[in-house]
């Protein structure tokens, strides 16, 4: 019987499977049998190289909240002073609340678990930590903070408004109400 090293892939494999049926069903729609199926992998996969669901679903979620953080990175590693940070932080809005619906459904779900359990909590605030961290090297403390709530606001605003979500004139005007005196 082959063990999961004949399949470098697997593990990639389940955890990616993992956020497509998380995106589609939500978390209380997970099961060891509905990913392994999706993943296309033995059911006895699961157990080799998760200790148990929650295992599964905490690496699941850092994997995500790491692709996030680096989109966050890539824009705002772009920014040369406040200005182009404004505008990094425009681009970026726009480009979450554009994004894949996939992401704006993860994003939901994983501060839904946040809500009600300490370990999930603790991965958003690395997260938060992160994206404030970037914005730093621009704007002072107080602001990074206000900001990351503000993209954070806007863009899922911006993507749950079907029939006229508002412009990029409007998120740059809000972006340079937090960001100047």
């Amino acid at each position: 019987m082959a063990t999961g090293h004949a399949d470098p892939q697997r593990r990639e494999r389940i955890l990616a499977a993992t956020l497509d049926h998380i995106a589609e069903e939500g978390v209380a729609g997970v099961s060891h049998r509905r990913i392994a199926a999706r993943a296309a992998v033995p059911l006895g996969s699961m157990t080799y190289h998760f200790g148990g669901m929650d295992d599964l679903l905490r690496e699941a979620f850092t994997r995500f909240a790491d692709q996030m953080a680096a989109v966050f990175e890539e824009y705002m590693s772009r920014a040369e002073g406040p200005e182009q940070a404004r505008e990094a932080v425009t681009d970026l809005v726009h480009t979450l609340s554009d994004g894949p619906r996939r992401d704006l459904i993860l994003t939901q779900e994983l501060y839904t678990l946040a809500a009600r359990r300490p370990e999930y909590q603790e991965l958003t605030q690395a997260w938060m930590r992160r994206s404030r961290q970037l914005l730093e090297r621009h704007f002072d403390p107080d602001t990074a903070r206000q900001l990351d709530a503000l993209i954070e606001g806007l863009a899922l605003h911006r993507a749950l408004d079907n029939g006229a979500p508002h412009s990029r004139a409007l998120t740059s005007q809000a972006v340079l109400r937090i960001t100047t005196a």
